[in-house]
């Protein structure tokens, strides 16, 4: 290859080959170099990152028609966005392909992928970023894939209930371990760099200067040595596959109920009737995936899918914010100062005691290895958290968070001294998960820039993050607070100051009405089993017990002394539990022995009684906070509720389960039951206006 174009995106330098400009309203950049070497370089129009749609497959067609003509000695195909190589399908045309013959839209990208397979050159697919799903398997499509360090796959589409659509469930087993490769696409995990060279599905691992040698390299014919283990040929074998497939279902049952999530259980079928017949398998995955587009669970994730896209675009913007200087080095403080480093932020973290400050970089490190960082990117991170005992980064910082105890006196306190020794327009954000910021503001520097940030414990894992104002506080800070959010990958919920914000105030009674239903003789396991069968994540009891039966029963005392709805009574034994230190995982003991906790799963139908004495009281408080105003809308609701409490994605959210349901049959249920149980029932004004 000589002369070789880079195109330079920032501070990283893209080997594109010779491609020249992209044509208006096109996808795809061609050219071939003077080696002969046809480059296809993906650019999808108008967009940060590349997806796979309708056009991408039907122009990636004209593409393939002139390299069967033109036979180049290799064809290399790559991405010229940074962000990646591709993050999977255009979601937002699922809709017009379920209504429009999925089947059939199906067998034309298929064609289109088998075409590549079948070229007589050399093809090679380059991958910096993530390739996921549909991008994934148009690697998979290609001869060699040469992944550029850092990088990654995987196949997300379990997370929208569906599979795999575009040869992946029989090109990924071919090319690798075929458990692991039904691993993949079961659990919808990445395999990073070093995994993916491990299992097989990358080639070779370089840098991007090294990207034109490698090309050369597998243009000339050279390839890797593949051969099939003994548990490929093994599992070629149907009596093989059907053992490994009881495995699949069996685990597949521990996370996802099959009425619940189908697709996982599809995909197993499919794999153990026709793993050892490509084009069996090919056929079962079009029409599998075209029958799963059409169920409600897919509706619905599909739906979770833009929720997730709405409130990213919340946080879109220039928050204004470099430096952060956050108060107190406890977990909360600790991951949120960890988190923002790794995000680019210079942060300083303040405690009045250095022994914490010290655990926290040990955990910052901890966190640095689960984000997958390389050394260089963990060194950098750790280089912009800074211990701070002495609380200096105040004076710089552009953003001070408060992670202070749940002490209206201690925040007051640690807000007092703040105003002499921070800029005058510095933003101040409390941690608070449970006290009104009404009730803080009087303590803070300045009024119009006092607001709340409630993350999510643990912090690394949980996406969402409440940006919550008061009164006072100025359109501008709350603005800059939800790109701050979107700046550290994290997803905003701008909510007003209320009991509880918007996420404890719908959580709190159904976690209350599990304590109460325990004080009624009811097994806690029996509970848990209720939430799980419903699709929660965890049971209250479990959920509980993770959160700190501490923290717990400090935000139920707050919210049912500021409420006007009353809530489930605190029972008596909870505070003796939380007074003997019996405080929940954390303490090694809770309502259950950890680290061995939460309930065994168990083939009994829970009561429905018993699921919406649980799950009601959690709709009821979201349609409250809808009616109040302390959500902006039904669709904020549902993505806060999902992506900060896990609330069970398959049905869409709580707002959308009640529009499911009846939003009228909801609330005369709740009628009926405020007749068994009391008052705490008694449905929320707002239901009438839902329909």
């Amino acid at each position: 290859m000589t002369g070789p174009v880079l195109t330079y995106l920032g501070e990283t330098k893209l080997e594109l080959g010779p491609t020249g400009d992209l044509a208006p309203d096109r996808n795809w950049r061609a050219a071939t170099d003077e080696d002969g070497i046809a480059w296809l370089v993906l650019d999808v129009h108008g967009s940060r990152t590349n997806t796979v749609s309708d056009a991408v497959i039907r122009e990636l067609a004209d593409h393939v028609d002139r390299l069967e003509r033109e036979s180049p000695k290799a064809v290399v195909i790559r991405s010229a966005k940074l962000s990646g190589f591709a993050a999977g399908a255009d979601i937002s045309g699922f809709s017009d392909m379920a209504e429009s013959g999925a089947a059939d839209m199906l067998r034309q990208g298929h064609e289109v992928l088998d075409r590549i397979a079948g070229l007589c050159c050399p093809t090679i697919a380059i991958l910096h970023g993530a390739a996921l799903g549909a991008g994934f398997e148009l690697a998979l499509a290609c001869d060699h894939r040469i992944l550029i360090d850092g990088g990654s796959f995987g196949f997300p589409e379990v997370q929208l209930g569906l599979h795999p659509g575009l040869g992946g469930t029989f090109r990924l087993p071919a090319l690798i371990d075929p458990v692991e490769a039904m691993t993949l696409m079961l659990t919808g995990k990445s395999a990073h760099t070093q995994k993916a060279r491990k299992l097989g599905i990358a080639d070779t691992v370089t840098e991007e200067r090294h990207v034109a040698a490698a090309v050369r390299a597998f243009a000339e014919g050279g390839a890797p040595d593949r051969q099939t283990g003994v548990k490929a040929r093994a599992l070629a074998l149907k009596p093989a596959r059907q053992v490994a497939a009881r495995k699949m279902r069996a685990e597949t049952a521990k996370k996802a109920a099959p009425d619940h999530y189908p697709a996982p259980y599809a995909l197993i079928d499919m794999w153990e009737e026709h793993g050892g017949d490509a084009k069996a398998m090919q056929r079962a995955e079009i029409e599998s995936f075209a029958h799963l587009l059409d169920t409600g669970t897919a509706r619905n994730l599909i739906r979770v899918f833009f929720l997730r896209q709405s409130l990213r675009e919340a946080g879109r913007g220039d928050s204004g914010v470099d430096r952060v200087h956050v108060i107190g080095a406890g977990a909360m403080g600790a991951d949120i100062a960890a988190w923002s480093a790794i995000k680019g932020k210079t942060v300083t973290l303040e405690d009045v005691d250095t022994a914490p400050l010290g655990a926290a970089v040990a955990a910052a490190h901890r966190t640095c290895d689960d984000a997958h960082l390389s050394s260089a990117e963990t060194r950098d991170a750790l280089d912009r958290l800074m211990p701070d005992p002495k609380g200096y980064g105040a004076a710089r910082a552009d953003l001070v968070i408060e992670a202070g105890p749940e002490d209206p006196e201690i925040k007051r306190k640690i807000y007092s001294g703040l105003a002499s020794r921070t800029k005058a327009d510095v933003i101040l954000a409390t941690n608070t998960s449970s006290l009104r910021l009404t009730d803080l503001a009087a303590s803070a520097p300045e009024a119009s820039r006092f607001a709340g940030l409630h993350f999510f414990n643990p912090v690394p894992k949980m996406q969402l993050v409440e940006v919550v104002s008061y009164a006072d506080t100025s359109s501008d800070v709350t603005d800059r607070l939800a790109a701050f959010c979107g700046e550290i990958g994290r997803l905003p919920a701008t909510v007003a100051d209320a009991p509880g914000f918007l996420v404890n105030r719908a959580l709190t009674p159904y976690l209350m009405e599990a304590m109460l239903l325990m004080d009624e003789g009811v097994a806690k396991e029996d509970i848990d089993r209720a939430a799980l069968r419903f699709g929660m994540p965890m049971g209250p009891v479990t959920l509980a017990d993770q959160v700190g039966l501490d923290i717990c029963l400090h935000v139920a005392d707050s919210l049912g002394a500021e409420v006007d709805k009353p809530m489930a009574e605190v029972p008596s034994w909870l505070r003796d539990k939380v007074a003997k230190g019996e405080t929940g995982k954390k303490a090694g003991k809770g309502f259950y022995d950890w680290p061995d906790g939460g309930p065994e799963t168990g083939d009994d139908e829970p009561a429905q009684d018993l699921i919406d004495r649980l799950i009601l009281p959690m709709l009821d408080a979201c349609v409250e906070c809808l009616r109040t105003g302390v959500a902006k809308d039904a669709v904020q609701i549902d993505g806060a509720m999902i992506f900060a409490t896990g609330f069970a994605p398959f049905r869409g959210g709580p707002m959308q389960y009640a529009k499911a349901r009846g939003a009228f049959a909801v609330r005369d249920r709740l009628t009926a039951l405020t007749g068994q149980h009391g008052p705490r029932f008694e449905p929320d004004a707002g239901w009438s206006d839902l329909e």
